[in-house]
């Protein structure tokens, strides 16, 4: 698997599609520290850590409108391995008039747009939610 990210995102994306409650993706560090911002964010449930010795996944609870729509229905991965992208702190503004999030990698770890804008410090813009 070349990228990990947009494979955790794109599971996350096709469960709520099809109105699964739950989605088992891999563990390692980075998606469990972005499943934190997102759940944090209310984009998706709790999260919790199964299996035994290298065989450990996160099993994702997703999150539905009152109607069943997913509340995540778009996602755009923005910086790839072949071309990164990143951006200041000073252009920083509200992803789709506030109801968007985009996730950054920082010096200080990952966060939402929102969260680096308050902290004023940039990074690598990992993807886009809305």
């Amino acid at each position: 698997m070349s990228d990990p990210i947009s494979d955790m995102m794109i599971r996350i994306k096709n469960a709520g599609a099809v109105q699964k409650p739950l989605v088992n993706v891999p563990l390692s560090r980075l998606k469990r520290e972005i499943l934190e911002v997102l759940q944090k964010e209310n984009f998706v449930g709790n999260f919790i850590e199964t299996g035994k010795g290298v065989h450990k996944n996160l099993e994702v609870i997703l999150k539905y409108t009152n109607d069943g729509t997913p509340l995540i229905n778009e996602l755009k991965r923005v910086s790839k391995s072949s071309c990164r992208v990143y951006i200041k702190s000073k252009d920083l503004h509200p992803f789709k008039k506030g109801f968007g999030l985009r996730l950054l990698s920082t010096p200080q770890g990952i966060m939402s747009d929102r969260d680096a804008k308050k902290l004023n410090i940039g990074g690598e813009v990992l993807f886009e939610i809305y």
